[in-house]
């Protein structure tokens, strides 16, 4: 059986999550986990494949054992560290923003100085800032999770598989709309604007299901009274965020077509993938996306003028997950991958 590290120490929980509980089932693979401690409290996992780890500790930690692969799962800091690695170790990296994976050292330089500066400065001082796009370069394979994505320079990380539960009948349409309540990465501008302005909404429950703060949480609450709206004002943990997702009728995801990642410009859809397609493909539900995201998968479907009557047409709209994304398959599908790359 070949052995596999898996690390995840800064952002990723949710990914790191879904890889852990596929993996469990496989034959082929034993993976050990090196978590932060932040990860591994929002993973709650205490396996005893499970390792607490941290920046300082986890090259003295990898010497320990005798890996056949290290997967990182996410690269955003630390970068002097993780390129130690993928200079020992045959390395699989998972890419998360294409163009900050290969923003030069002048860009980086300029970034430092747009936001966040002395956190900025602490990544270049103290963690190797402008070795960042060497760790994507000397790593043994690029993964990315959208498969629209793949090429010669990226392989497809097949992750995400549907999970069958009993879809209960709700007495109202309940529209979800997964992530974190920011104007920066969806436009919730317009979908406030969509729900006062729209008729038939009184019998829908829209879920804003992610933190609301600050100017996105005041304008939540000045329609609340008048309209059906539910929103969290604390992190929502896993165990709500899987009940309100397998309650949803139908998912509602208003992508920014453009963010930033490191003052370094990303495009949903094309150098950016959102989680929101992993949340469709995990709990089987389609999901209307703005008609300027880009993909062939049949369950995003492109935002139409009468989006509340898209709604209730994709209420009784069933899409055959099992048939591409079983768990079987998708464990398959992975094990291959990592065979061919071992």
């Amino acid at each position: 059986m070949k052995k596999i590290a898996y690390i995840e120490i800064d952002t990723h929980s949710e990914i790191a999550a879904d890889f852990m509980d596929l993996m469990e089932d496989s034959k082929e693979f034993s993976v050990d986990y090196y978590f932060s401690e932040k990860i591994k409290k929002q993973i709650h996992e205490s396996n005893e494949n499970v390792f607490l780890s941290d920046n300082s500790m986890i090259l003295d930690q990898l010497v320990t054992k005798k890996y056949d692969l290290v997967i990182i799962g996410t690269v955003h800091r630390y970068f002097n560290t993780f390129l130690n690695i993928t200079q020992r170790y045959k390395t699989a990296v998972i890419v998360h923003n294409l163009n900050f994976s290969k923003v030069s050292k002048s860009e980086l330089i300029k970034n430092i100085f747009k936001e966040d500066v002395l956190y900025r400065l602490k990544l270049w001082w103290k963690e190797g800032l402008f070795n960042s796009s060497k760790v994507y370069r000397s790593t043994s394979q690029l993964w990315v999770l959208d498969k629209e994505f793949s090429s010669s320079e990226y392989q497809f990380l097949p992750l995400f598989y549907s999970k069958e539960f009993v879809q209960n009948k709700n007495e109202k349409l309940t529209v979800v709309i997964p992530g974190g309540v920011s104007q920066k990465r969806r436009d919730y501008n317009h979908v406030l604007d969509i729900i006062q302005k729209s008729e038939g909404v009184e019998n829908i429950d829209f879920v804003f299901l992610g933190k609301a703060k600050g100017e996105e949480l005041e304008n939540i609450k000045k329609i609340a009274e008048e309209f059906n709206l539910i929103y969290f004002t604390e992190r929502v943990s896993q165990e709500d965020f899987e009940i309100w997702m397998k309650k949803a009728d139908v998912l509602w995801c208003p992508i920014q077509q453009k963010t930033e990642f490191f003052s370094q410009e990303e495009i949903y859809g094309s150098t950016k993938m959102t989680g929101n397609i992993g949340d469709a493909i995990k709990f089987g539900k389609a999901a209307v996306f703005p008609k300027n995201y880009s993909s062939k998968l049949e369950f995003i479907v492109p935002e139409k003028e009468n989006i509340i009557q898209q709604f209730n047409e994709l209420k009784d709209h069933q899409f055959d997950f099992q048939k591409d994304y079983s768990k079987k398959m998708v464990l398959e599908n992975l094990e291959q991958l990592l065979i061919r790359l071992i």
